[in-house]
C-alpha cells in the first residue's frame, strides 16, 4: 500500500507541476473536455448500481466496455446478479460537481452507490473541508433513500504540503467510520504509479489497470450483493 501511494503521489506531482491556479478547470486529473460518460439507460425494472465519479469512473482513454463500471456489469451477469450498472462518471468533476448532479444520478431503483470523487479536488488544492461537506451530503442523501454506499478513497499530490495531503486522506476514513459505509481506502490500489498499468499521462488506468481496479471494487461490492440476496430470500419466506 505505501509503495503504491508513493508512486501515485510522485505521478500526481509531475502531472500537477504545470498546473495554473488551483481552481482552474484545466488542472484536473482528467481530459480537458468535460462530458458525461453515462451508460445507455438501464431497464426500468432492474435494480441499479450507480458509479458516481470523475474520469477514473468514466473510463477516460478506454473503450466503453473497458471502463470499471462496464467491467462490473459484465461480472454481475457472469455471477448471476440481476443488476444494471449506471456509469455516472464525468471527466473533470470535483466532489461539488458530483453533488450537483446526484439527483439525476439516483434515478430509478438504485440499491448501491459507489462514490469515486475527490481526485480533482486534490489536484486543484480545493479546501478539504468543502470536499468533506460535499461527500457527507452525497452519502447522507443516498442513505436516506435506503441506498447502500461504497466510498472509495483517493490521494492528493504533495504540492500543497504534507498537512493538506494528510488531511485529505483522513477525510475518507472519517466519513467511512462516521456513516458506517463500505470503504475502499484507495481506488487505484495496485495500479497507481505503475507505468504498465496506466495510460501515457500516468494518471488514468489502461485496460489492464482497469481490470485490477474492477477486482478491488468487486471485492467491496460482493458482500453487499450477497446480503441483498439473503434479505430478499428471508422476505420471501
Amino acid at each position: 500500500m505505501e509503495r503504491t501511494l508513493s508512486r501515485f503521489i510522485v505521478g500526481a506531482a509531475v502531472a500537477c507541476a504545470s498546473c495554473a491556479q488551483p481552481d482552474v478547470a484545466r488542472t484536473d486529473v482528467s481530459a480537458p473536455a468535460v462530458q458525461a460518460a453515462r451508460e445507455p439507460a438501464p431497464s426500468a425494472a432492474a435494480p441499479r448500481i450507480v458509479f458516481l465519479g470523475d474520469s477514473l469512473t468514466a473510463g477516460y482513454g478506454l473503450p466503453k466496455e473497458a471502463s470499471v463500471p462496464s467491467l462490473i456489469q459484465a461480472r454481475l451477469r457472469e455471477s448471476g446478479y440481476a443488476y444494471d450498472v449506471v456509469n455516472a462518471g464525468v471527466s473533470g468533476d470535483t466532489s461539488a460537481g458530483g453533488l450537483n448532479r446526484l439527483e439525476w444520478s439516483l434515478e430509478g431503483d438504485v440499491k448501491i452507490l459507489v462514490i469515486e470523487l475527490g481526485a480533482n479536488d486534490g489536484l486543484r488544492g480545493l479546501p478539504v473541508a468543502n470536499m468533506k461537506r460535499n461527500l457527507t451530503e452525497i452519502i447522507m442523501r443516498a442513505q436516506a433513500r435506503g441506498i447502500a454506499v461504497v466510498l472509495t478513497g483517493m490521494e492528493a499530490p504533495p504540492n500543497f504540503g504534507a498537512a493538506y495531503t494528510a488531511e485529505f486522506r483522513q477525510v475518507y476514513r472519517d466519513l467511512a467510520r462516521e456513516h458506517r459505509v463500505t470503504f475502499v481506502p484507495f481506488y487505484l490500489e495496485g495500479v497507481a504509479g505503475l507505468p504498465h498499468l496506466n495510460l501515457a499521462d500516468g494518471m488514468h488506468p489502461n485496460a489492464e489497470g482497469a481490470r485490477i481496479v474492477e477486482q478491488t471494487i468487486w471485492a467491496a461490492l460482493k458482500p453487499l450483493l450477497e446480503r441483498s440476496v439473503a434479505g430478499r430470500e428471508r422476505a420471501a419466506r
